[in-house]
């Protein structure tokens, strides 16, 4: 009996005491990626021919309408109902007629998706306080005048009366929250990172940042970040992605409030990769700067200095989504023209145990300060058929669709299927308590980094 007892005793002394005033409220939140349109990679390649690349651009972005990808993003968030929703590259293309005149704003993803969000009954609005709005422009290509025009009459003519213009996007980070809570924001605020990525002096340097809102949830108030940290990386160099998560921790570091950070982070667990490594999606790449990763690893073990992900882990953060490396949870892989996995690398995904044909795992939903995970998935990486998948019709879009689905062995009408976009996005719910100790906290720095753009009149 005595026994028994000391045994029942020091149990309890491990057993962490919930004061009995305490009570969990729940919270839902995704993470979305919008995706600009186009591959801003093959772009690149066509450079220093500003035309081509702008027209490149501007019709791969035609093929992948946003005005049928907005609603199918849309269903999904009347079938999850989160409570908020973290966006990135969140974009708006403008263009303008000549040098002279203003720039017009042509298409905006984010106005389009909660426009949808409210045909649906289920209306969601930017997070807004005080004239500040969660939204971090990112980095913006300015439309040049004789330098990125885009030839598209349909377009152009009932806005210039011309055929062509030169333009331009901007693409960002954007909190939205479902509207009825919107009163119940408290603070709002916007930072950039200091580095940054430069491809052409003055006219094309990538910044990054983040947006961030603190939201009160039956008396428990929350603060929400969303963020996209950098893709491009160089040969033995710390990729910007590990170097703005170094930042991001610091700027959170003074956080006393629960806390959830959203975003694609542009970092798989497995970087820097072996260069024997499969790597399809072209992530980091092992070096004398950074070593190549260890295999399967776990946080006692992982090179942090180079991986944004574990730099996030590290500094004590839960990651609440399904599990990384496990490649049934991969986010990135689609087919630039979102017509099913991309045929370059839907091999290698089914070899690795993603038959959904995405390669790698970049998106998260990263927790801190007393929230607790309690459920989570992936979602939008259903192909053909699926939630947010659409007929699309342009050649390009049909023919992938065929030779996936004959690779796949499924029979399919003879038309395009697409993802909303080229990211499978995170669903989490988490719970945050009236317990949660918030004193002392001090919000992040307001910080404005970014140069007048060139020719952005």
């Amino acid at each position: 009996m005595i026994r028994r007892l000391l045994i029942t005793m020091s149990l309890l002394t491990f057993i962490p005491i919930i004061p009995a005033h305490a009570t969990e409220t729940q919270i839902k939140v995704m993470s979305r990626n919008l995706y600009l349109g186009a591959d801003v990679g093959v772009a690149m390649k066509l450079l220093p021919k500003f035309s081509d690349a702008a027209q490149f651009m501007w019709d791969q972005m035609k093929a992948n309408d946003f005005s049928k990808r907005a609603p199918k993003l849309a269903q999904e968030v009347a079938t999850y109902k989160p409570d908020v929703i973290g966006l990135q590259e969140a974009t708006i293309w403008y263009c303008k007629k000549n040098a002279w005149s203003k720039k017009v704003e042509v298409l905006n993803f984010t106005k389009q998706f909660l426009a949808a969000t409210k045909d649906l009954g289920e209306e969601y609005v930017l997070a807004e306080k005080n004239g500040v709005i969660a939204r971090n422009p990112g980095y913006s290509i300015a439309p040049v005048p004789y330098l990125t025009m885009v030839n598209d009459p349909a377009t152009f003519q009932p806005l210039f009366g011309e055929d062509k213009a030169a333009c331009g996007f901007e693409i960002g980070d954007a909190l939205a929250v479902r509207k009825s809570l919107a009163e119940n924001i408290q603070q709002v605020g916007n930072t950039e990172y200091e580095q940054t990525y430069t491809i052409i002096p003055t006219l094309m340097t990538i910044y990054r940042g983040y947006t961030w809102a603190d939201i009160d949830f039956n008396g428990v108030r929350t603060r929400f970040v969303t963020t996209h940290l950098e893709s491009i990386w160089d040969k033995n160099k710390v990729p910007n992605s590990a170097i703005q998560a170094e930042q991001l921790v610091q700027d959170l570091s003074s956080t006393k409030l629960p806390l959830v950070v959203i975003g694609d982070f542009n970092s798989d667990p497995r970087d820097p990769r072996p260069a024997t490594a499969s790597n399809p999606g072209e992530q980091p790449v092992a070096s004398e700067k950074c070593p190549a990763q260890v295999d399967r690893p776990v946080i006692e073990n992982a090179e942090s200095p180079c991986n944004a992900y574990w730099i996030m882990k590290r500094s004590g953060f839960f990651d609440a989504s399904p599990d990384p490396q496990n490649p049934s949870n991969f986010t990135w892989g689609a087919n630039a023209l979102l017509a099913g996995p991309d045929k370059n690398r839907y091999q290698s995904a089914v070899a690795m145990g993603n038959t959904n044909g995405f390669t790698d795992r970049l998106d998260y939903v990263f927790i801190k300060n007393g929230v607790t995970s309690i459920s989570a998935q992936i979602i939008g990486n259903q192909w053909p058929v699926g939630l947010s998948t659409w007929q699309c019709n342009t050649p390009e879009q049909v023919a992938n669709t065929k030779l996936i689905a004959s690779l796949e062995k499924i029979d399919i009408p003879n038309v395009g299927f697409c993802f909303a976009t080229d990211h499978a996005g995170v669903f989490a719910t988490m719970g945050v308590s009236d317990v949660a100790d918030s004193a002392g906290d001090i919000a992040p720095p307001a910080t404005n980094h970014f140069p007048f753009p060139f020719g952005s009149g």
